[in-house]
This record gives C-alpha cells, structure tokens and sequence, in this order.
C-alpha cells in the first residue's frame, strides 16, 4: 500500500521526503513519480488535476492539505464514496486568529485612514468607540470561526456568528439559516467570512448582503475567493455603502496584476496569507490523522463521504 502526493512543484519533493521520513512503512511518491496505481490507497493533495484520482482504483481515502476541502471537491469525478480529512492544527487555528484580529482592529481603530494621512502631512486624530460598542460578525462557526469568535470577544467586542446550523458558543450570539442572517447583518459593523465554500455559499458576498449590513461597514474576508461577487463589492465601496475591505482570496490568484483590487483606495490586497499551513507540523498532523485512519481509530478532522464542506 502506498501514498501519492500532489502538491505544487515548489515543494514537492520537500513534502515526498517529509512524509516519507514520518511514514517509513509506508511508500511514498509524486504524482508524476513512476509507480504502480493499483497500488496506491492514500493520497494526500492540493488542487489535483479532476479526473486524476480515477487512475487509483484501490484509493480509501483522500487528505487535504489544508482545512479546506473545496479544491477536492472542485473535481467533477471525484470517486464520491471516499472519505476526505482535513489538515487542522494549532498553528493553522492560532494564524487565522491572528489575522482576523489584526485586521478587526486596523479596521476598529480606521488605520487605513491615518495611513492615508501621513503622506499628506496630515495629524488626524480620530475618535473611535471602545471596543464594546463595535459590533463584528462571523459568517462561518467551524473550528477556525468559533476561535476567531472567542479571540475578538476577549479583546472586548461585541461579537455575533451566523453559519447553516445552530450552533452554542460561550458569549457569543449565535444566529442560524437564512431566516435569521438579515438580523445578523444589521449588527454587524465589521464583517468577517470564515465560511466553507460550497455551492449555497459560493458568491453569497453580494450586493444583497451588502445591502442589510449598517452603512459604512467593513468587510474581512478569509475564506474562499469565489464567497466573493467582486463587481458588487467594488459597487458597494465606490458608492459609499462600505467604508472598506480587506481581502486575503480571490477568484484567480495570484492576483492578475491588473485587477482594479490593486488600486482601490478602499481595498487591502493581502496574498492568501492568513492561514498557510506549516509544512513540518502540517505534515506531522497528515502522517497522524493516516496512521489513526489505517488503524481504525477515529479520525477528529474526517469528513464522510458525499459532505459538501
């Protein structure tokens, strides 16, 4: 039985020689790498060619490398019957917190205007309200969500969640479905998107959401490009409906050099850097979740077959 890794040519054979030295029992090789298919029964990706996996006939079971899973289940033919678990961890969750905080606050505290400022010479004193009186939102209360949540309310804000199904976090207000997102708009002053990608969330940042959040809000998001309807967001900025955004996903990345993001006055262009996995504990955390896998045990971070997040 042996493991196949797709990953981008950068680090690839990084990432074969990693896995192999923490899976010795186990053979490990590229994707492009000569090798008998039949047998392969693990394979670990990112954004693998569709149709690729049909090559493995014997595949049980598929790792992202990453906590989403979107970019598997982006290919058409994807043998639906396989189970799919996560790359999660500590350093993937204590990122994405410092990015969400950092960017609440800079936002909180309207860094983007006295930065635009200091070139004019200008000392531009501006009065915020504390911490308690800003209202944020997290669409998506998943692992990284709720952490982001509870980050943000010990800093002292006023934080609400909104994701598909109910969910109960300490001190957080917790609204669920589409019966109850316009109420958790119209109190979020700073909006953050944590939410999975899926075909009920793809494009839900659009003119309507934009619509029932206060006027002057912010957006955050660091989730999945394709959350975004990015006509409409430039629309909402340039007419005075957003006060601002802050984007770490784009629908193609890099980001083409002549996308209007770039330039707009409004927008900070951060290169999908908010949560990147570490290599050394992600691969730690890949060769675990295997070994439990292959040994029956449970696995924290599976998704079973045919969950489309």
């Amino acid at each position: 039985m042996s493991l196949i890794i797709h990953v981008g040519n950068a680090r690839a054979q990084w990432w074969k020689e990693h896995l192999q030295t923490l899976l010795p029992e186990i053979p490990c090789r590229l994707w492009n790498d000569p090798g008998d298919d039949t047998a392969v029964h693990y394979a670990v990706l990112w954004k693998h060619p569709p149709g690729g996996l049909l090559r493995f006939p014997n595949l049980e079971v598929i790792v992202s490398m990453g906590a989403g899973i979107d970019h598997v289940l982006a290919d058409p033919e994807l043998p639906r019957h396989l189970p799919i678990i996560r790359t999660t961890g500590f350093d993937l969750t204590q990122r994405m917190r410092e990015y969400v905080c950092l960017h609440v606050l800079r936002l909180h505290r309207r860094l983007p205007e006295i930065e635009a400022a200091q070139p004019r010479r200008e000392w531009l004193q501006l009065v915020n309200p504390p911490a308690y009186e800003r209202r944020v939102g997290i669409m998506g209360l998943g692992n990284l969500g709720a952490d982001c949540a509870l980050a943000l309310k010990a800093i002292g804000f006023d934080v609400a969640g909104w994701s598909k199904s109910r969910k109960e976090i300490a001190g957080i207000t917790c609204f669920a479905g589409d019966g109850e997102r316009r109420a958790f708009l119209e109190r979020s002053d700073i909006l953050v998107c944590l939410l999975p990608l899926t075909d009920e969330t793809r494009g839900i940042l659009d003119a309507d959401l934009f619509a029932g959040l206060p006027k002057d809000a912010c957006i955050i998001n660091a989730a999945r490009g394709e959350h975004l309807v990015e006509a409409d967001l430039l629309a909402a900025l340039d007419g005075g409906r957003l006060r601002a955004a802050t984007l770490d996903v784009f629908h193609k990345e890099p980001l083409p050099e002549d996308h209007p993001f770039w330039d707009h006055p409004k927008v900070l262009v951060t290169p999908h850097v908010a949560s990147l996995i570490d290599p050394v504990a992600g691969g730690k955390a890949i060769a675990a979740n295997l070994r439990r896998f292959i040994e029956g045990e449970p696995v924290a971070d599976m998704v079973e077959p045919g969950r489309g997040y």
